[in-house]
């Protein structure tokens, strides 16, 4: 009669998945592909860039899907915690095998079982079995094994082992890996949710400054892990940290205030930043604390870590001046950077003052022609390749310099859509030519197009800028035309300026975009002309037109500059060399300018600039355990794999001379290798002494 083992219940089954070596490899493995997947996908990024790069589908799938923000999903931290789970149930259910395996020496074994080891020998030493023994004893310890003695009816039975460390590895690499997964949980979003969960608290989706968030999206100074960055200003105070998460922010509380003092940085002589610190004051209650921050050297104060980040502008004084380019007066003006200003129907934004631009300077020779084009299409990045490191593309040298301030700002509309500009302040030299720099896009993707205004003899703007806004002027247009026309009329052929002037006219007029009709694609500048050709030109005629009429417009606007400076109350322009440079790129820059999307210049006078640094707070109590765990990972791999154990057992029978003594000995090892035997084979030597 036969029976069957009765069936694991369902609890049973699942401590037995849980603990099992395949199921912890299986989740090992996820996370695995999941790390890789989170490290090839760049995290937390706008929804729009995953949008450009995947297409709405599949980018609206994989947010589903929590592939932006890997490390903080439900799921990655389920898997997470069954990991932990599993491997301690593997620990706790092998840790008690194993240290009852370290304390036995298996001394009991049957000496006819030494016969089925691998590594066996058998010899007779000419000692009693006590001699033997003591010399045996000697021996093994003379080698480094530890050995115990059992004395049996029929013999003394010798169990030795070395190597014990290689089990203890086993206990520490998995422990090692439940320690570093519990610290990055502790280290984590995890730990913020659960607080915001525990107080009560809300994220923050919206913008505005710090002071004027409500309680509801801030935590307590009592929170036990997070890591949060705080912006502060030179010589102002700040205690609360912004906690960034994939949907929103929350401010924790500090329990002290950050005061800084000075920013400090250093340059390299190229401008280039080398180093950067923060002289910071603690205020804690009554205590006041005075530290220095640098990269890569925090400052610990009560359990908390104060790292330098970053810096960046912490509300600079600026001075400018706005500048309409079709005409009227400039406008002074002060403002900070961070604050916003009412102009008209837009809002302008004052986004950033940056006082050093290291730019590339190198000229490889290309001598890159700038044409008229239009600025809304094409780079003027690229036609500065040759100077700008910020637009060099195709550079074979480099040559860095610091090219002065600038200043970055956005004009928002009443719709809320926002262009973003960047205006040198002082003029830079670009193939012989001091330019002034003003800069446009109209997505934080693109990079900056450049328009390029010649500084006049004096080194400012308000030569090209009388200019531009003459071009506007109808009857300036007007009167440059005819002056032209008399200049340029053959001696002895006064019939010719009526006609002169009257191309003078409609080449102005073309020029300035007085004449561009709704629709239009062209409403100015060399593309009107070049328009107006191709529209009105026979194509066998239209090179020789377009050589004469860029000969009347640049005629033409020599004499509506001399027109304009007459009219501010200066001295006619020297025709020479450096007249004729400002007049060659007055004309590409006003062609450009038509084209400016907006109808004024900002153009900074002055500056105070105010630097504030960005810290790095972090409370981390799963550091210690990531620590630790670190090091018993190294421990146990290192006893894993350096560390092999081997028992030994000896079996001394009495012989049959009494002075003699019969010796078996056998040896087992967790891996086999072969040294094993090379090892065995000096032990029987040293042993048996080569009686056997």
């Amino acid at each position: 009669m036969s029976s069957t083992a009765p069936r694991p219940s369902a609890a049973r089954e699942l401590l037995d998945l849980l603990a099992s070596m395949r199921f912890a490899i299986t989740l090992l493995s996820v996370i695995c592909i999941a790390s890789v997947i989170g490290t090839v996908l760049r995290q937390s990024e706008p929804m729009g860039n995953y949008i450009n790069q995947f297409g709405p589908f599949w980018a609206e799938v994989f947010g589903k899907l929590g592939l932006y923000t890997v490390y903080s999903t439900t799921w990655f931290l389920v898997i997470l915690a069954f990991l932990v789970v599993s491997t301690s149930l593997c620990i706790a259910r092998n840790a008690p095998k194993i240290f009852a395996d370290l304390k036995s020496y298996k001394e009991g074994v049957r000496e006819q079982s030494l016969q089925a080891h691998h590594h066996k020998a058998i010899g007779e030493l000419p000692s009693n079995p006590s001699m033997a023994l003591a010399e045996i004893g000697a021996t093994l310890t003379q080698h480094g094994w530890k050995a115990r003695v059992q004395r049996r009816d029929n013999g003394i039975m010798i169990a030795a082992r070395r190597g014990a460390a290689n089990k203890i590895g086993y206990l520490a690499a998995h422990s090692s890996i439940v320690l570093i997964l519990i610290g990055g949980v502790l280290d984590g979003n995890a730990m913020v949710k659960l607080a915001m969960w525990l107080q009560g608290k809300e994220l923050y989706t919206g913008s505005g400054m710090v002071a004027e968030i409500r309680p509801e999206h801030r935590l307590g100074a009592g929170n036990p892990s997070f890591r949060g960055n705080v912006s502060v200003p030179e010589r102002q105070r700040q205690g609360i940290a912004v906690l960034s998460l994939p949907d929103g922010v929350v401010l924790q509380d500090l329990p002290f205030d950050i005061e800084l003092k000075q920013f400090k940085v250093d340059y390299y002589p190229t401008g280039m930043p080398k180093s950067f610190a923060s002289d910071i004051v603690i205020h804690d209650g009554g205590t006041r604390r005075e530290a220095t921050v640098k990269v890569n050297e925090p400052v610990i104060h009560k359990g908390l870590a104060i790292f330098q980040s970053s810096f960046e502008d912490g509300g600079s004084k600026l001075q400018l001046k706005m500048l309409p380019l079709a005409g009227g007066k400039a406008v002074s003006f002060d403002g900070r950077v961070g604050s916003k200003l009412t102009l008209g129907e837009q809002t302008l934004e004052l986004d950033g003052l940056r006082v050093i631009n290291v730019e590339n300077m190198a000229n490889d020779g290309s001598g890159a022609n700038a044409s008229g084009a239009d600025v809304r299409k094409v780079d003027l990045g690229e036609r500065l390749s040759q100077h700008l490191g910020s637009g060099a593309k195709g550079d074979k040298s480099k040559e860095l310099q610091n090219v002065g301030p600038s200043f970055s700002y956005k004009l928002r509309d009443a719709a809320g859509q926002a262009r973003e500009f960047n205006n040198y302040m002082v003029p830079v030299e670009l193939e012989g030519q001091r330019s002034f720099l003003a800069g446009v896009r109209d997505t934080p993707a693109e990079n900056f197009r450049y328009l390029r205004m010649p500084a006049d003899e004096n080194g400012e703007l308000a030569g090209w800028l009388r200019l531009r806004q003459a071009l506007n002027d109808p009857a300036l247009r007007d009167a440059a035309a005819r002056a032209y026309a008399v200049s340029a009329t053959p001696p002895g052929q006064p019939q010719l300026t009526p006609q002169l002037q009257l191309t003078a006219q409609r080449a102005l007029t073309l020029f300035s975009g007085a004449a561009a009709k709704p629709g239009d694609e062209a409403k100015g500048g060399l593309p009107a002309l070049s328009q107006f050709i191709e529209r009105d030109v026979p194509e066998p005629e239209r090179p020789r037109v377009s050589e004469v009429l860029l000969r009347i417009l640049n005629g033409s606007l020599f004499e509506l500059h001399q027109l304009a400076r007459e009219r501010a109350g200066l001295k006619r322009a020297d025709v020479g060399t450096q007249t004729q440079a400002f007049m060659t790129q007055s004309v590409l820059s006003l062609s450009d300018s038509l084209y400016y999307p907006a109808p004024m210049l900002l153009q900074l006078e002055g500056f105070e600039q105010v630097q504030a640094s960005v810290f790095q707070v972090a409370r981390a109590p799963g550091q210690t355990l990531v620590y630790l765990g670190a090091v018993l990972l190294i421990v146990g791999v290192f006893a894993m794999l350096y560390i092999k154990e081997r028992r030994l057992w000896v079996w001394i029978a009495p012989s049959a001379d009494p002075a003699s003594s019969q010796v078996r000995m056998a040896m087992s090892s967790t891996r086999e290798s072969p040294d094993n035997a090379t090892l065995f084979a000096q032990l029987k030597a040293a042993v048996l002494k080569d009686h056997s």
